[in-house]
């Protein structure tokens, strides 16, 4: 292409080539680029954890909660090698409704039986995911600033993800890994809200309940369904103007447990008010739990629990994978997209839906 500013008219001007542009990409980037870790075999994994090695624990619970199928058979069989090396800690979780000061009762919790009791301590912490962005915050180990830092202390927030009771499932598999590497105490943080504390029940041996005053009364209290379930009620944030309330908000729950029927474990839960934030009646609550722990073990409810745990756990794997072999047959999922319209235009109804594509899953199983 011809430039006019070469003609002999212009031929006292100097016309530069120009500066050529640089990569978009920072070249220098990739020195500091940090390989991706390489898978190890699941012996190595196992007798890592087995020696404590945090890293390589952190590493096998990414595999847990990973959705790829290697991941997940590799996970499977460091899981397999560490059973053995489980079920020598107690297990408590820990609910409340958002906003009951749960993560700071942790801290709190966590930091006094380290100092008091010893031994190592793991904090498994379910965080709600966004149902619209699919995000997680992932900041429940910001409010534990002192066990965050604590040289035994292990904590592992994981998001829901919108599947409850796989985030369930894969929590159980992780309280395995962490009893493997020698944490003798383990606490599961529920997101506060619906199954989620059926969930921690199931794979826990104390469930605490955190409440805050001016909640009800007690009919209030004897409709809370998870009222049943809870092996011991505390009251947060008694501290202040807001101890009488706190007071008598104990007052109304002690009312209402009187009026369920007397626990499987023989033991009739207690209600205890404390300040998580000032770390008032925070050793008495830990005795309420370890008593509660002691006075199971003699009578045999613990291990009758963790017995019904294990059953429990075996029928929820079962039902998942059959969910999961459903919803990615191929029949299912080439018959699923046209049904659902069908079932939007009202032309046809859910229950016939669900029933040709069951009969045509049972179908092709049958041809197999």
């Amino acid at each position: 292409m011809e430039h006019p500013e070469n003609s002999e008219e212009y031929k006292g001007l100097t016309v530069n080539s120009g500066v050529v542009q640089p990569a978009i990409v920072n070249p220098y980037l990739s020195r500091f680029r940090k390989k991706r870790a390489q898978l190890l075999s699941a012996g190595e994994y196992a007798e890592r954890i087995i020696k404590g090695d945090v890293s390589i624990l952190s590493q096998a619970v990414t595999l847990v909660e990973s959705v790829l199928p290697e991941h997940q058979a590799l996970a499977q069989e460091v899981i397999e090698k560490c059973l053995p090396y489980s079920g020598n800690s107690v297990r408590i979780g820990i609910s409340g409704v958002p906003g009951a000061g749960k993560s700071t009762s942790i801290d709190a919790f966590g930091v006094h039986l380290l100092e008091n009791y010893g031994g190592k301590l793991a904090v498994l912490a379910i965080d709600p995911s966004s149902e619209k962005t699919k995000g997680s915050i992932l900041g429940d180990k910001t409010r534990m600033e002192k066990l965050s830092v604590h040289p035994k202390s292990f904590i592992r927030p994981s998001p829901t993800a919108g599947s409850l009771g796989g985030v369930a499932r894969k929590t159980r598999e992780t309280i395995i890994l962490c009893e493997a590497a020698g944490y003798d105490n383990i606490f599961v943080e529920t997101v506060g809200v619906g199954q989620s504390e059926t969930a921690c029940h199931s794979m826990v041996d104390f469930f605490l309940l955190i409440q805050l005053a001016g909640t009800g009364d007690e009919l209030q209290g004897i409709k809370r369904g998870i009222m049943e379930i809870a092996d011991g009620i505390v009251i947060n944030k008694a501290d202040g103007s807001n101890i009488d309330k706190a007071q008598l908000a104990a007052t109304h729950f002690r009312n209402a447990l009187h009026l369920f029927p007397k626990p499987d474990s023989g033991v009739l839960p207690k209600v205890l008010c404390y300040s998580g934030f000032y770390e008032i009646g925070i050793d008495e609550v830990l005795k309420m739990i370890f008593d509660y722990i002691d006075e199971v073990k003699k009578n045999g409810y613990f291990q009758y629990r963790r017995n019904e745990q294990s059953k429990y756990w075996m029928y929820e794997s079962i039902n998942e994978h059959l969910r999961n072999d459903f919803y990615y047959n191929p029949t299912v999922k080439n018959m699923l997209g046209s049904l659902s319209e069908q079932v939007l235009d009202g032309h046809v109804t859910s229950f016939v839906a669900a029933k040709r594509l069951l009969d045509a899953y049972y179908e092709q199983i049958r041809r197999n």
